[in-house]
C-alpha cells in the first residue's frame, strides 16, 4: 500500500493508498483520464482512508511514526507488512526531514519527495522551476490526468493558488492570493469589535448581524475572486476546465459560476501518480 503525505503550512494530510496491483483501478498515468461529469471524486478511487493533522514543524520522526502508526492500525495495518511505500509533497522543509527521516528508520525504504530531480511527467515553464510548490506540481500532474488540458486549478489553503496548465500539458504559472482564513485572522486581529465566526452560509447576502456580515463577505467575496481571476485566466488560456481542491474548496466552490468539480484528494492523487513515475 502506498501513503501519499502533503505537507501544508497549516495542516498535513496523509492518504492510504491500495498498491497498483490492487484494487479496481490501481495507479492511473496521463492519459487515461476519467470522465469529468461523473459522479463522486475521481481522484479518491483506491484510497483506502485519510487523515488530516495540524502542521507542526517541531514534531520528530519517532513522533510522526508514533502518529502513523496508529493511524495505520484503525484499519489493522502496520508498517512492516502492509506499506510499501510513500510519497510526500512539502511545503516545510523541517516537516520533510522528519518524515524522510520517520521513512527510512521505521519503513526501512526511501521515500519519494517531490523534488528537484524526481521525475513528473510535466514541462515546468516558469522562470524557476524550482521555486514552484510542490503540492501545487502534485495538484497539476493530478488534474491534467483527470481532466487533460488546459485547466486551472485552484487550491484553497494558507493561500488560494491558481494553477494553469496548457493544453499541451505544461505547467504555465499561476496566482497567489491571500487564503480565506489568513484574511479573516488578518480581520479579526486588525478589528477590535470583530470576533471569530463559523465560516458557513448565510441566510442573505445583505448580513442583519455582524456575524451574518462576515460570513457574507469571506463566502461571497472569495467566490467572486474566484469568478474575477478565473474570467482573465479564460481570456488567455481559452476554455478550460477548471477544478477546485483544499479544505475550504466545497464551501467556497458552490458559489462560484467558475469551478466545474471539486476534487478533494486531488494532492494526494498527484502524489501517488508521481511515486509510479519513480520507481
Amino acid at each position: 500500500m502506498l501513503l501519499a503525505i502533503d505537507i501544508g503550512n497549516t495542516q498535513t494530510v496523509i492518504g492510504l493508498f491500495t498498491s497498483p496491483s490492487e484494487g479496481a483501478g490501481g495507479l492511473v498515468e496521463v492519459g487515461n483520464r476519467r470522465d469529468a461529469g461523473g459522479s463522486g471524486s475521481a481522484a479518491e478511487a483506491d484510497l483506502v482512508d485519510h487523515w488530516r493533522i495540524a502542521t507542526n514543524a517541531e514534531r520528530t520522526s519517532d513522533e510522526h511514526a508514533l502518529v502513523v502508526q496508529e493511524f495505520l492500525g484503525f484499519h489493522g495495518f502496520s508498517f512492516d507488512d502492509d506499506v510499501s511505500g510513500i510519497a510526500i509533497s512539502s511545503v516545510v522543509p523541517r516537516s520533510t526531514a522528519a518524515f524522510r527521516e520517520m521513512t527510512e528508520k521505521y519503513f526501512g525504504f526511501r521515500p519519494v519527495v517531490i523534488e528537484p530531480g524526481v521525475k513528473t511527467g510535466m514541462p515546468i515553464l516558469t522562470e524557476n522551476p524550482r521555486e514552484v510548490g510542490a503540492d501545487r506540481i502534485a495538484n497539476a500532474v493530478a488534474a491534467l490526468d483527470l481532466f487533460g488540458g488546459p485547466a486551472v486549478v485552484i487550491d484553497f489553503g494558507t493561500a488560494t493558488t491558481y494553477d494553469a496548465l496548457s493544453a499541451k500539458g505544461e505547467y504555465l504559472g499561476g496566482v497567489i492570493a491571500p487564503g480565506v482564513e489568513i484574511s479573516l485572522d488578518a480581520l479579526y486581529t486588525r478589528a477590535a469589535a470583530l470576533r471569530r465566526v463559523e465560516l458557513v452560509e448565510p441566510r442573505n447576502i445583505i448580513g442583519r448581524t455582524t456575524v451574518e456580515s462576515i460570513q457574507a463577505g469571506a463566502i461571497f467575496g472569495f467566490a467572486g475572486q474566484v469568478d474575477g481571476i478565473c474570467r482573465r485566466l479564460r481570456a488567455e488560456l481559452g476554455d478550460v476546465t477548471v477544478v477546485a481542491t483544499g479544505g475550504l474548496a466545497e464551501l467556497i466552490a458552490p458559489y462560484t459560476s467558475s469551478i466545474e468539480r471539486v476534487e478533494p484528494w486531488l494532492t494526494l492523487h498527484g502524489l501517488r501518480l508521481v511515486y509510479a513515475r519513480n520507481p
